[in-house]
């Protein structure tokens, strides 16, 4: 590249390092809640006026009330004995990063596809900024065409890129 080159990581250019713990410790705290499914307390751990932004299918969510009427009763309502396992964390001054997954029963209607009770596995990526102890960013991506996989329905019409692998890939990149 030989033009001006474009900033990078503009958001995490004044992150405060003192901060680290802190911000380890709310993450902690709110896995827990929603694997206790206390939606209505979630405002102990994100400011009133965050802001969820997830990838295309998922949405954006301004705001607490927002994020638990839009998606988090939904997507308990669409998969219930759902607990979240993080599998990895980088946490550093007000931010952390995480990715792991939910495992859950399919029991209600998620993305036009009626309960089938199966057993599913949902895969994401975290990205949260944590201000005075509240989550005020939250970054998402969520694994929802692997979901509609493991329900038979295959998003991609046939033309998705996993037909190109090599080899068959581990149990949706467990190992």
């Amino acid at each position: 590249m030989t033009a001006m080159r474009p900033p990078q990581a503009a958001l995490t250019r004044d992150n405060d390092l003192s901060r680290t713990a802190d911000t380890l410790g709310t993450i902690d705290a709110m896995v827990d809640g929603l694997n206790d499914h206390d939606i209505s307390q979630m405002g102990r751990f994100f400011s009133e006026s965050f802001r969820w932004m997830g990838n295309a299918g998922c949405g954006f969510k301004q705001g607490l009330e927002e994020f638990q009427e839009n998606w988090q009763r939904p997507f308990q309502a669409a998969f219930s004995d759902k607990v979240c396992i993080d599998e990895a964390r980088v946490t550093q001054g007000e931010w952390c990063a995480a990715f792991g997954r939910q495992e859950a029963v399919h029991s209600g209607e998620f993305m036009g596809i009626a309960p089938t009770g199966k057993r599913v596995v949902i895969r994401y990526m975290d990205f949260w900024k944590v201000v005075d102890g509240k989550i005020v960013d939250n970054w998402v991506m969520v694994d929802f065409p692997a979901v509609m996989q493991q329900l038979g329905v295959d998003p991609f019409g046939g033309h998705g890129w996993d037909t190109r692998d090599s080899a068959a890939s581990p149990e949706r990149y467990g190992d």
